[in-house]
Protein backbone atom coordinates (compact mmCIF):
# COMPACT_ATOMS: atom_id res chain seq x y z
CA UNK A 1 0.00 0.00 0.00
CA UNK A 2 1.52 3.28 -1.32
CA UNK A 3 0.73 6.33 1.31
CA UNK A 4 1.20 9.40 -0.04
CA UNK A 5 0.86 12.49 2.51
CA UNK A 6 -1.87 15.06 1.98
CA UNK A 7 -3.29 18.16 3.86
CA UNK A 8 -6.00 17.09 5.39
CA UNK A 9 -8.59 19.22 7.00
CA UNK A 10 -9.72 18.62 10.86
CA UNK A 11 -13.44 16.87 11.38
CA UNK A 12 -15.00 19.66 12.36
CA UNK A 13 -14.26 21.99 9.58
CA UNK A 14 -15.49 19.57 6.89
CA UNK A 15 -18.69 19.45 9.13
CA UNK A 16 -19.21 22.79 9.33
CA UNK A 17 -18.40 23.35 5.77
CA UNK A 18 -21.81 21.02 4.58
CA UNK A 19 -23.97 22.29 7.39
CA UNK A 20 -23.09 25.89 5.99
CA UNK A 21 -23.66 24.81 2.18
CA UNK A 22 -26.94 23.21 3.59
CA UNK A 23 -28.31 26.41 5.34
CA UNK A 24 -27.58 28.31 2.32
CA UNK A 25 -29.02 26.15 -0.39
CA UNK A 26 -32.22 26.37 2.52
CA UNK A 27 -32.12 30.58 2.63
CA UNK A 28 -31.75 30.08 -1.12
CA UNK A 29 -34.83 27.83 -1.82
CA UNK A 30 -36.74 30.30 0.41
CA UNK A 31 -36.02 32.83 -0.96
CA UNK A 32 -37.15 31.91 -4.46
CA UNK A 33 -40.17 30.76 -3.23
CA UNK A 34 -41.01 33.30 -1.42
CA UNK A 35 -40.73 36.00 -4.48
CA UNK A 36 -42.58 34.15 -6.68
CA UNK A 37 -45.99 32.85 -3.37
CA UNK A 38 -47.83 34.29 -5.44
CA UNK A 39 -47.80 31.00 -8.13
CA UNK A 40 -47.96 28.77 -5.22
CA UNK A 41 -51.46 27.32 -3.87
CA UNK A 42 -51.88 26.86 -0.26
CA UNK A 43 -54.71 24.79 0.68
CA UNK A 44 -55.58 27.34 3.68
CA UNK A 45 -56.17 29.51 0.69
CA UNK A 46 -54.51 32.31 2.60
CA UNK A 47 -51.42 33.08 0.66
CA UNK A 48 -48.10 31.99 1.51
CA UNK A 49 -45.98 33.52 4.26
CA UNK A 50 -42.56 33.52 4.88
CA UNK A 51 -42.83 30.66 7.53
CA UNK A 52 -44.98 28.67 4.74
CA UNK A 53 -42.12 29.39 2.26
CA UNK A 54 -39.73 27.92 4.83
CA UNK A 55 -41.71 25.13 5.70
CA UNK A 56 -42.29 24.41 1.58
CA UNK A 57 -38.13 24.41 1.10
CA UNK A 58 -37.68 22.18 3.74
CA UNK A 59 -40.36 19.57 3.03
CA UNK A 60 -38.77 19.69 -0.74
CA UNK A 61 -35.66 19.58 -0.40
CA UNK A 62 -35.87 16.62 2.15
CA UNK A 63 -37.99 14.95 -0.63
CA UNK A 64 -41.11 14.26 2.05
CA UNK A 65 -43.44 16.62 -0.46
CA UNK A 66 -46.53 16.89 2.35
CA UNK A 67 -48.66 18.21 -1.46
CA UNK A 68 -50.43 20.94 1.17
CA UNK A 69 -48.79 23.89 -0.82
CA UNK A 70 -48.17 23.14 -4.85
CA UNK A 71 -47.10 25.27 -7.45
CA UNK A 72 -50.11 26.69 -9.83
CA UNK A 73 -49.08 28.87 -11.80
CA UNK A 74 -46.28 27.92 -15.18
CA UNK A 75 -44.01 30.70 -13.46
CA UNK A 76 -43.34 28.58 -10.43
CA UNK A 77 -43.67 25.25 -12.16
CA UNK A 78 -40.82 26.33 -14.66
CA UNK A 79 -38.85 27.95 -10.95
CA UNK A 80 -39.34 24.68 -9.52
CA UNK A 81 -37.89 22.67 -12.48
CA UNK A 82 -34.86 25.10 -12.72
CA UNK A 83 -33.85 25.70 -9.00
CA UNK A 84 -35.95 23.51 -6.56
CA UNK A 85 -35.05 20.24 -8.17
CA UNK A 86 -31.66 20.96 -8.86
CA UNK A 87 -31.51 22.41 -5.19
CA UNK A 88 -33.26 19.14 -4.06
CA UNK A 89 -30.28 16.55 -5.98
CA UNK A 90 -27.61 18.57 -3.99
CA UNK A 91 -28.76 18.88 -0.69
CA UNK A 92 -29.32 15.14 -1.11
CA UNK A 93 -25.42 14.77 -2.39
CA UNK A 94 -25.02 17.22 1.08
CA UNK A 95 -26.35 14.88 3.35
CA UNK A 96 -24.49 11.67 1.97
CA UNK A 97 -21.61 13.21 1.29
CA UNK A 98 -19.76 10.97 3.60
CA UNK A 99 -20.02 8.22 1.55
CA UNK A 100 -19.52 10.09 -1.25
CA UNK A 101 -16.00 11.67 0.42
CA UNK A 102 -15.06 7.68 0.69
CA UNK A 103 -15.89 6.96 -3.10
CA UNK A 104 -14.40 9.72 -4.50
CA UNK A 105 -11.32 9.54 -1.92
CA UNK A 106 -10.02 6.29 -3.88
CA UNK A 107 -10.64 7.44 -7.16
CA UNK A 108 -8.37 10.23 -6.42
CA UNK A 109 -5.65 8.34 -4.58
CA UNK A 110 -5.67 6.06 -7.33
CA UNK A 111 -5.19 8.74 -9.94
CA UNK A 112 -2.68 10.69 -7.34
CA UNK A 113 -0.54 7.48 -7.26
CA UNK A 114 -0.88 7.06 -10.98
CA UNK A 115 0.52 10.84 -11.50
CA UNK A 116 3.34 9.92 -8.62
CA UNK A 117 4.56 6.69 -10.26
CA UNK A 118 4.76 8.62 -13.75
CA UNK A 119 6.76 11.94 -12.46
CA UNK A 120 9.33 9.08 -10.21
CA UNK A 121 12.98 8.63 -11.18
CA UNK A 122 16.07 9.12 -9.89
CA UNK A 123 14.68 9.22 -6.25
CA UNK A 124 16.23 7.41 -3.08
CA UNK A 125 14.62 4.79 -1.04
CA UNK A 126 15.03 4.67 2.67
CA UNK A 127 14.29 1.13 4.29
CA UNK A 128 13.24 1.77 7.72
CA UNK A 129 11.83 4.85 9.56
CA UNK A 130 13.51 4.72 12.80
CA UNK A 131 16.19 7.18 14.36
CA UNK A 132 18.59 5.76 11.70
CA UNK A 133 15.83 6.33 8.73
CA UNK A 134 14.74 9.63 10.09
CA UNK A 135 18.63 11.42 10.58
CA UNK A 136 19.44 9.83 6.87
CA UNK A 137 16.01 11.91 5.65
CA UNK A 138 17.10 14.72 7.67
CA UNK A 139 20.68 14.93 6.15
CA UNK A 140 19.34 14.79 2.65
CA UNK A 141 16.84 17.30 2.96
CA UNK A 142 19.76 19.39 4.58
CA UNK A 143 22.01 19.29 1.42
CA UNK A 144 18.73 20.17 -0.69
CA UNK A 145 17.36 17.05 -1.67
CA UNK A 146 13.78 17.48 -2.13
CA UNK A 147 11.60 15.17 0.29
CA UNK A 148 9.44 14.25 -3.19
CA UNK A 149 12.15 12.05 -4.25
CA UNK A 150 12.61 9.86 -1.03
CA UNK A 151 9.93 7.21 -0.55
CA UNK A 152 10.37 4.95 2.71
CA UNK A 153 10.00 1.69 3.05
CA UNK A 154 8.28 0.52 6.22
CA UNK A 155 6.08 -2.26 8.00
CA UNK A 156 5.28 -0.52 11.26
CA UNK A 157 2.23 1.80 11.44
CA UNK A 158 4.13 4.09 14.06
CA UNK A 159 6.76 5.01 11.39
CA UNK A 160 4.18 5.15 8.72
CA UNK A 161 2.36 7.58 10.29
CA UNK A 162 5.68 9.52 11.18
CA UNK A 163 6.82 9.51 7.76
CA UNK A 164 3.31 10.58 6.24
CA UNK A 165 3.53 13.85 9.45
CA UNK A 166 7.13 14.49 7.72
CA UNK A 167 5.28 14.63 4.15
CA UNK A 168 7.53 11.94 2.85
CA UNK A 169 6.02 9.06 0.23
CA UNK A 170 5.66 6.04 2.33
CA UNK A 171 5.09 2.23 1.05
CA UNK A 172 3.60 -0.34 3.89
CA UNK A 173 5.60 -3.76 3.33
CA UNK A 174 8.73 -5.71 4.04
CA UNK A 175 11.61 -3.95 2.20
CA UNK A 176 12.86 -8.03 2.24
CA UNK A 177 10.19 -8.60 -0.81
CA UNK A 178 10.78 -7.88 -4.42
CA UNK A 179 7.09 -7.11 -5.01
CA UNK A 180 7.43 -4.07 -2.34
CA UNK A 181 10.63 -2.62 -3.93
CA UNK A 182 9.33 -3.22 -7.14
CA UNK A 183 6.49 -0.68 -6.33
CA UNK A 184 9.15 1.80 -5.05
CA UNK A 185 10.52 1.65 -8.36
CA UNK A 186 14.04 0.52 -7.19
CA UNK A 187 15.01 -0.34 -10.49
CA UNK A 188 14.78 3.56 -11.54
CA UNK A 189 15.79 4.94 -8.09
CA UNK A 190 19.47 6.89 -7.68
CA UNK A 191 20.12 5.08 -4.05
CA UNK A 192 18.77 2.35 -1.72
CA UNK A 193 19.47 3.78 1.85
CA UNK A 194 19.08 0.48 4.26
CA UNK A 195 18.56 1.80 8.00
CA UNK A 196 16.60 -1.11 9.51
CA UNK A 197 17.09 -2.77 12.63
CA UNK A 198 18.59 -5.81 12.27
CA UNK A 199 21.50 -7.12 10.84
CA UNK A 200 19.30 -10.04 9.13
CA UNK A 201 16.94 -7.42 7.68
CA UNK A 202 19.88 -5.24 6.04
CA UNK A 203 21.75 -8.38 4.38
CA UNK A 204 18.14 -9.66 3.11
CA UNK A 205 17.49 -6.23 1.56
CA UNK A 206 20.92 -5.72 0.43
CA UNK A 207 20.49 -9.34 -1.76
CA UNK A 208 17.36 -8.09 -2.97
CA UNK A 209 18.18 -4.69 -4.08
CA UNK A 210 21.28 -6.33 -5.73
CA UNK A 211 19.03 -8.99 -7.57
CA UNK A 212 16.60 -6.54 -8.65
CA UNK A 213 19.08 -4.15 -9.67
CA UNK A 214 21.96 -5.83 -11.12
CA UNK A 215 24.04 -4.01 -8.98
CA UNK A 216 23.27 -1.27 -11.05
CA UNK A 217 21.88 0.92 -7.90
CA UNK A 218 24.04 1.92 -5.12
CA UNK A 219 23.33 0.66 -1.98
CA UNK A 220 24.24 2.22 1.63
CA UNK A 221 23.81 0.02 4.76
CA UNK A 222 23.77 0.48 7.88
CA UNK A 223 25.06 -2.33 10.83
CA UNK A 224 24.99 -2.49 14.23
CA UNK A 225 28.14 -4.90 14.52
CA UNK A 226 31.28 -4.94 13.07
CA UNK A 227 31.66 -7.96 12.27
CA UNK A 228 28.73 -8.13 9.60
CA UNK A 229 30.28 -5.50 7.81
CA UNK A 230 32.10 -7.84 5.09
CA UNK A 231 29.28 -9.72 4.72
CA UNK A 232 26.78 -6.99 3.32
CA UNK A 233 29.76 -5.80 1.46
CA UNK A 234 29.72 -9.59 -0.04
CA UNK A 235 26.08 -9.04 -0.32
CA UNK A 236 26.52 -5.87 -2.96
CA UNK A 237 26.29 -3.06 -0.85
CA UNK A 238 28.43 -0.03 -1.66
CA UNK A 239 28.99 1.89 1.37
CA UNK A 240 28.38 0.26 5.14
CA UNK A 241 28.20 2.86 8.38
CA UNK A 242 29.08 0.21 11.52
CA UNK A 243 26.64 2.61 13.69
CA UNK A 244 28.27 0.44 17.19
CA UNK A 245 31.69 1.13 16.29
CA UNK A 246 31.28 4.73 15.13
CA UNK A 247 29.08 5.79 18.21
CA UNK A 248 31.66 4.22 20.32
CA UNK A 249 34.62 6.17 19.24
CA UNK A 250 32.76 9.28 19.03
CA UNK A 251 32.58 8.47 23.08
CA UNK A 252 35.95 7.34 23.39
CA UNK A 253 36.90 10.86 21.86
CA UNK A 254 34.53 13.00 23.88
CA UNK A 255 36.15 10.90 26.97
CA UNK A 256 39.89 11.48 26.05
CA UNK A 257 39.57 14.84 23.99
CA UNK A 258 36.07 16.16 24.42
CA UNK A 259 36.24 19.71 22.61
CA UNK A 260 37.05 17.03 19.76
CA UNK A 261 32.95 15.44 19.23
CA UNK A 262 32.28 19.57 18.67
CA UNK A 263 34.07 19.72 15.71
CA UNK A 264 32.71 16.53 14.27
CA UNK A 265 29.42 17.85 15.18
CA UNK A 266 30.10 20.85 12.87
CA UNK A 267 31.22 19.75 10.36
CA UNK A 268 28.65 17.07 10.11
CA UNK A 269 25.52 19.42 10.70
CA UNK A 270 25.26 22.03 7.65
CA UNK A 271 24.07 25.68 8.79
CA UNK A 272 26.54 25.87 11.79
CA UNK A 273 30.15 27.06 11.80
CA UNK A 274 32.65 24.53 9.14
CA UNK A 275 30.84 22.08 6.80
CA UNK A 276 32.16 19.27 4.52
CA UNK A 277 31.74 19.90 0.97
CA UNK A 278 32.75 18.31 -2.03
CA UNK A 279 33.27 20.00 -5.86
CA UNK A 280 34.49 19.23 -8.60
CA UNK A 281 38.23 19.86 -9.08
CA UNK A 282 38.64 23.43 -11.15
CA UNK A 283 40.39 24.31 -14.70
CA UNK A 284 43.36 26.29 -12.81
CA UNK A 285 43.66 23.57 -10.37
CA UNK A 286 44.70 20.62 -12.28
CA UNK A 287 48.78 19.91 -12.38
CA UNK A 288 48.34 21.10 -8.06
CA UNK A 289 48.71 19.29 -5.14
CA UNK A 290 45.49 19.23 -2.97
CA UNK A 291 47.53 20.25 -0.25
CA UNK A 292 48.39 23.53 -2.25
CA UNK A 293 45.06 24.95 -2.46
CA UNK A 294 43.69 27.60 -0.66
CA UNK A 295 40.79 24.96 0.64
CA UNK A 296 41.43 22.58 3.16
CA UNK A 297 41.34 19.29 0.99
CA UNK A 298 40.74 16.50 3.33
CA UNK A 299 40.38 14.01 0.46
CA UNK A 300 40.85 13.45 -3.21
CA UNK A 301 37.87 11.48 -5.30
CA UNK A 302 39.05 9.56 -8.66
CA UNK A 303 37.02 7.73 -10.24
CA UNK A 304 34.71 6.71 -7.60
CA UNK A 305 37.68 5.74 -5.46
CA UNK A 306 40.07 7.76 -2.46
CA UNK A 307 43.32 9.12 -3.13
CA UNK A 308 45.89 9.02 -0.22
CA UNK A 309 47.11 12.64 0.18
CA UNK A 310 49.88 12.38 2.08
CA UNK A 311 53.69 11.53 1.51
CA UNK A 312 56.41 12.67 -0.75
CA UNK A 313 54.63 11.28 -3.63
CA UNK A 314 51.38 12.90 -3.34
CA UNK A 315 49.48 12.80 -6.03
CA UNK A 316 48.26 15.88 -8.22
CA UNK A 317 45.20 16.67 -9.16
CA UNK A 318 43.64 15.29 -12.59
CA UNK A 319 40.55 16.52 -14.59
CA UNK A 320 36.99 15.09 -13.79
CA UNK A 321 38.45 14.21 -9.80
CA UNK A 322 36.26 15.56 -7.02
CA UNK A 323 37.51 17.53 -4.14
CA UNK A 324 36.52 16.98 -0.57
CA UNK A 325 36.68 19.93 1.68
CA UNK A 326 35.73 21.92 4.81
CA UNK A 327 33.85 24.59 3.48
CA UNK A 328 32.96 27.65 5.55
CA UNK A 329 29.29 27.94 6.17
CA UNK A 330 29.28 31.78 6.18
CA UNK A 331 31.08 32.23 3.08
CA UNK A 332 29.46 31.62 -0.37
CA UNK A 333 28.61 27.82 -1.57
CA UNK A 334 30.55 26.38 -4.19
CA UNK A 335 29.93 22.62 -4.02
CA UNK A 336 27.49 20.15 -2.55
CA UNK A 337 27.15 19.75 1.17
CA UNK A 338 27.62 16.01 2.48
Amino acid sequence: MIHIPLVRQGPLRALGIRAAAALLLVLLTVGVVYVGRDGYHDINEDGLSLLDSFYYAVVSLSTTGYGDITPVTAQARLMNIVVITPARVLFLIILVGTTLEVLTEQYRNNLRVSRWRRKLKDHVIVCGYGTKGRSAVAALQETGFDKSRIIVVENREAALRHAAADGLVAIEGNATRSSVLNEAQVKNCKAVIIATDTDEASVLITLTVRQLTAGQVRIIASVREQENAALLKQSGAHHVIVSSSTAGRLLGLTTTAPPLIDVVEDLLTPGQGMALAMRSAERKEVGCKPRELDAIVLALIRRGKVVPLGGEDAVAIETGDMLVYIRNEDAPANGVAV
